[in-house]
């Protein structure tokens, strides 16, 4: 019965919702939470945490973690309300999901905004390198990496496992479960292996962000890049734990297309960072 109900409850709550409801237009008025609130004054207490911890004040690094826990404590609870709005309310019509897609877009072009300011930092470098690292790029003090060794080669996962998500994508819209579940996990084997490889460049790396412009410009970038691999496999992680327990349908898997997207989104920027930053960079 359970297994029922998880697998066809979804089915049946959004075949009417405005019966369900007893509302006469398909936006979802959201219901009161408090989790807007808490999420603000949590990254209150992170900020202002981190602040007074760089500053060798008592109190201030307690302050930061609590604050970084409460974060994190409210984007689960966030983010549990919007999955069962979505899966088991209904509440995600057409109209709904048209207004999610869009400002999911708009989300990933201020992050398209966001690298965008460090590769200007890098051309600015590069392309008029000044006196003080001698007129050239990169500087000569820096032993800069292979980009056909390891960049190369994270180059090739990463643009795999997003043909594997592309690849969990398509099966989720044909209804095979299994091709679904396998696309997702090969993206996450993927995604680990990547990280992993980064971590060792890292940690083999001959220069270090302190050393001058390049240092910067290179950390800042691949270092940012990493960190939304990271969020990225987070999210794949749980659209493959909702996968699991059938909460994708033909019709409704938007949380999945959203993982996709942001996905997507990192591959590409990779592809301009080992192009300019690892192989016309070096």
């Amino acid at each position: 019965i359970v297994n029922f109900y998880r697998k066809y409850s979804h089915f049946i709550i959004m075949t009417n919702n405005t019966f369900i409801n007893n509302q006469k237009h398909p936006f979802h008025l959201v219901d009161p939470s408090p989790w807007p609130l808490v999420g603000a004054f949590s990254a209150l207490a992170l900020t202002g945490g981190g602040v007074l911890y760089m500053h060798s004040y008592a109190g201030g690094g307690m302050l930061m973690t609590l604050g970084q826990l409460m974060l994190f404590y409210t984007m689960y609870v966030w983010w549990r309300d919007i999955v069962r709005e979505a899966t088991f309310e209904g509440q995600h019509t057409g109209q709904v999901q048209t207004g999610l897609r869009m400002g999911v877009i708009l989300f990933i072009v201020s992050e398209i905004m966001f690298f965008f300011a460090f590769f200007w930092a890098f051309f600015h470098s590069s392309l008029a390198p000044v006196p003080e690292i001698g007129c050239v790029w990169p500087p000569e003090s820096i032993e800069v990496f292979n980009a056909w060794q390891i960049p190369f080669l994270n180059t090739v996962i990463l643009l795999s496992s997003g043909a594997a998500c592309t690849w969990a994508h398509h099966a989720i819209l044909e209804g095979s479960r299994f091709d679904a579940l396998a696309g997702l996990y090969a993206t996450l084997i993927l995604a680990v292996l990547f990280t992993a490889l980064q971590g060792y460049e890292y940690l083999h790396a001959g220069f270090t962000i302190s050393d001058g412009i390049y240092g910067s410009c290179f950390y800042m970038a691949t270092g940012f890049h990493g960190f939304h691999v990271f969020v990225g496999t987070c999210f794949l992680t749980v659209c493959l734990y909702r996968l699991y327990i059938n909460h994708f349908t033909r019709e409704h898997h938007f949380g999945f297309e959203a993982a996709a997207w942001y996905w997507h989104f990192v591959d590409v920027v990779w592809l301009f960072l080992f192009v300019t930053v690892y192989w016309w960079g070096s």
